[in-house]
C-alpha cells in the first residue's frame, strides 16, 4: 500500500517537473516586455519664472527622459528659468516637469518640479576659502569672497615665474631656444620625487620653451625653479635666491598689496629645504585672490600667447607626456562649451589646498578671470562662479 503511494507520488513529481520545464521554455521564448517609456501628456506655456534647486538631488533631462543633461548637484548656485510646464506620463504615472534654462544659457532641459523651489538662487561659494572674479580688460572685481586676504597659493605661483620668463624673452637677447642648465642635483631629485616631481630631468639642459611648457601644463616644480634661476642669470640655488627677489620686486611694481614670494614653484620651504632651495622669509608664497587675478591679468594681457599653450590638454616635451589637470577644458569632466575656458593654472599643496585660476571669453563678453583658493571643489565652484557672473549680467 505504502509502495503504491510512493510510486504515485513519484509519477506526479515527474509530471510536475515536465510541466514546469515546458512553462519555463515557453516563457523564455516569449518576447520580453519593454520597460515603460516617457511620453508628453500635456504642455502648458508659463510666464518665465526663476527657480533654484531645492536640494542636491535630481537632474536635468531631455524631454522624453532618455538622456541626462546635467546633475543638479553640479549647479549649487544656479538660477533656472522655467518657461513651460510639461506633464510626462511614465507607465500609469503622471508627473509635472518644468522646461528650464540656466541663466548662462548653457543648459536647457526638463526637471521634475519637486526638485526646484521658486526664486533666484542665492549665490555663494561654500567651499572656497577665498575667491574673486575679474574683468580681464578693465581689472574690475565683479564678485569676491575674502579677496584681499593673503593665502598660500601653491603652484598658482608659477604664473609669476612664467611672466618673468616671458619678460626676459621679450626684452633681452634670450630666446625660447636658449638653453637652461638643469644639472644641479637638487633639481634632479625634485623631478624624481613621487610627491613633488613629474617632469624628470634626464638631460643636463633643456630649452626655455621646453621648461616653460613643463611648468605651465604639467606644473613641474623643478622646471619652474630652473627657469627662475635662468631668469636671474645662473643655474644654482644662489640664483634662485636672486629670482625670489625679482618676484617680490615685480609684485611691488604692480602694487600687489601684501603679496610675498619665497618659492619659484609654489612648493613650501619646509619641503624645498630637502632639495637645497630654502630662502629667508616665510614658509609659503602668500598672495590674495585679488592679487592672483591681477598677476593672471598681466600675463594674459602682456603675453596672450600663453592661452594657446594653457588650452592644450597635454603635450609631449622631450619624450615625456605633460598632462594638463584643468578639468574645465574641452573633453574634461566639468567642461561647459559656452564658457569657452582656455586656461589657466591649477595648484595644490596640503597647506594651500586646491587652488585654480580659470579664464575664458564667452562670445559677446570681455574675458573673465576667476580665482578660487583652498577649494576642494575648485572646478565645480569655478564653473558656478563663471555662470553667475554671466547670468547676473556682471560682465
Amino acid at each position: 500500500m505504502s509502495q503504491s503511494r510512493f510510486q504515485l507520488r513519484g509519477t506526479m513529481l515527474v509530471a510536475l517537473a515536465l510541466l514546469l520545464g515546458f512553462i519555463g521554455f515557453a516563457t523564455a521564448n516569449q518576447p520580453s516586455a519593454q520597460a515603460a517609456t516617457y511620453s508628453v501628456y500635456k504642455t502648458t506655456s508659463m510666464t518665465k519664472t526663476a527657480y533654484h534647486r531645492a536640494s542636491s538631488k535630481g537632474a536635468v533631462y531631455n524631454e522624453l527622459h532618455t538622456k541626462k543633461l546635467a546633475n543638479l548637484s553640479s549647479y549649487p548656485n544656479t538660477t533656472w528659468y522655467a518657461t513651460k510646464e510639461v506633464i510626462l506620463k511614465h507607465g500609469s504615472t503622471k508627473a509635472v516637469y518644468y522646461k528650464v534654462t540656466n541663466g548662462a544659457k548653457t543648459v536647457t532641459g526638463y526637471i521634475w518640479h519637486s526638485y526646484l523651489t521658486k526664486g533666484k538662487a542665492p549665490f555663494t561659494l561654500s567651499v572656497a576659502k577665498a575667491a574673486v572674479a575679474m574683468d580681464e580688460k578693465t581689472g574690475k572685481v565683479l564678485w569676491s569672497k575674502n579677496a584681499n586676504t593673503p593665502r598660500a597659493i601653491a603652484s598658482v605661483s608659477k604664473l609669476m615665474t612664467l611672466y618673468l620668463v616671458e619678460q626676459k624673452v621679450a626684452n633681452t637677447s634670450a630666446t625660447w631656444s636658449s638653453k637652461v642648465t638643469t644639472s644641479y642635483s637638487g633639481l634632479k631629485s625634485m623631478g624624481a620625487s613621487s610627491v613633488y616631481g613629474g617632469f624628470k630631468f634626464t638631460k643636463s639642459s633643456y630649452t626655455v620653451r621646453q621648461l616653460y611648457l613643463a611648468a605651465l601644463i604639467d606644473s613641474s616644480n623643478n622646471a619652474a625653479t630652473a627657469l627662475g634661476q635662468w631668469v636671474a642669470g645662473g643655474s644654482t640655488p644662489t640664483y634662485n635666491t636672486k629670482f625670489i627677489k625679482l618676484m617680490n620686486a615685480q609684485a611691488k611694481t604692480w602694487n600687489l598689496g601684501k603679496a610675498t614670494f619665497v618659492s619659484a614653484s609654489g612648493v613650501e620651504q619646509s619641503a624645498l629645504k630637502t632639495y637645497g632651495y630654502s630662502v629667508s622669509g616665510g614658509n609659503a608664497n602668500e598672495v590674495s585672490a585679488k592679487d592672483v587675478a591681477l598677476i593672471a591679468k598681466h600675463l594674459i594681457t602682456d603675453y596672450p600667447a600663453v592661452l594657446t599653450d594653457a588650452a592644450k590638454g597635454s603635450v609631449t616635451v622631450s619624450g615625456q607626456l605633460c598632462y594638463n589637470y584643468n578639468n574645465l577644458l574641452p573633453g574634461r569632466k566639468y567642461y561647459e562649451k559656452a564658457l569657452n575656458v582656455d586656461g589657466l593654472k591649477t595648484g595644490y599643496t596640503d597647506l594651500a589646498g586646491y587652488c585654480f585660476v580659470g579664464t575664458g571669453k564667452k562670445s559677446g563678453h570681455d574675458r573673465l578671470i576667476t580665482v578660487v583658493l583652498h577649494d576642494a571643489n575648485e572646478f565645480t565652484e569655478t564653473r558656478s562662479l563663471m555662470d553667475h557672473v554671466y547670468s547676473a549680467g556682471l560682465i
